[in-house]
């Protein structure tokens, strides 16, 4: 460290189910922060992992100061993980990387040296992903949906990997939203950015904690904490309904005084009913939604309980 105690550069990655992986990653990014600087942190934030990856991460830490552990409470989520390690960083520039050894420790000083040419947010963009079909497809969908509701350009080939400019991090940690999207919140907050193409691996051991329930999940609930669009698009939906069925009025007036219409169409009522009260029901769901993220948000939940630290 140097004389104010200040690392130049902090790695901050979440752990969960990683007890075969903490030690290999450790050493990896010691071998590749180590050609930047010797002024570095890496945080370890255990994200309540039922396995054993806090007594490993206890052991890193023993071996060298320089590892720090974070322990949570309970399973707050990755990127509640991510922004309590977020909250212990200080150095100058901020990595954030996934556990698992699919975000590349070999690929840190070539994000380095591209902020070195003064962008604020270096972004690794993955050429090829290794993840399995059935995740990339949902990204895929995921991305190009929430594009179109917050009205940004998302990349489905970027993730949490980069490196952040400390004010980036500041920027990001101001955002008191209940949820947490690293992501989203990193390309919200602006700054000069940067995508930088880099090599995606397989994961070194195990398999995904994401169910397809849990992608469905956060996503739905980033949708609504990041983007008020889809009220808006029952407002338009709901107007264009309104003037579709008095039309219909209009013309069904008309034929009736025309001598047109002998028998009311039973059918034609049962489905109008059905279909206009599903869509009721749909918007009464949207707000509610709404609403239980506002309620959410006014409770000031703490977003992450630390339960116990090391090296820090």
């Amino acid at each position: 460290m140097n004389m104010n105690n200040t690392p130049h550069i902090s790695v901050v990655s979440p752990i969960y189910c990683a007890e075969k992986i903490v030690s290999e990653l450790v050493g990896q990014l010691h071998r590749n922060l180590a050609t930047i600087t010797e002024d570095y942190e890496i945080i370890l934030v255990n994200d309540a992992s039922p396995d054993n990856s806090w007594e490993v991460i206890i052991s890193e830490c023993e071996k060298d100061k320089r590892v720090k552990g974070i322990d949570l409470s309970r399973n707050f989520g990755q990127h509640y993980a991510i922004t309590a390690g977020l909250h212990y960083s200080k150095g100058e520039w901020v990595v954030v990387m996934d556990c698992d050894l699919q975000d590349r420790p070999d690929e840190i000083p070539n994000l380095y040296r591209k902020a070195q040419e003064g962008y604020d947010s270096v972004f690794a963009q993955r050429v090829k992903r290794k993840d399995l079909f059935i995740k990339r497809l949902f990204s895929k969908i995921f991305y190009a949906f929430f594009s179109y509701l917050t009205e940004t350009k998302q990349d489905p080939m970027v993730a949490n990997f980069g490196i952040y400019n400390k004010k980036v991090i500041d920027a990001i940690l101001a955002m008191k939203d209940t949820t947490r999207f690293f992501p989203t919140m990193v390309q919200w907050v602006g700054f000069r950015k940067f995508y930088l193409p880099v090599q995606h691996s397989d994961r070194y051991e195990g398999r995904t904690s994401y169910s397809f329930i849990k992608l469905v999940n956060l996503a739905l609930n980033t949708i609504i904490a990041f983007s008020d669009k889809p009220l808006r698009l029952m407002v338009k939906i709901g107007f264009f309904m309104a003037m579709v069925s008095f039309l219909f009025a209009v013309a069904y007036f008309l034929l009736y005084f025309m001598g047109k219409i002998e028998v009311l169409g039973f059918t034609t009522m049962v489905l109008s009913l059905w279909f206009l009260s599903g869509f009721v029901i749909l918007i009464l769901g949207i707000i509610g939604l709404y609403i239980g993220k506002t309620f959410e948000n006014v409770k000031k939940r703490p977003v992450f309980i630390v339960k116990d630290e090391v090296n820090v």
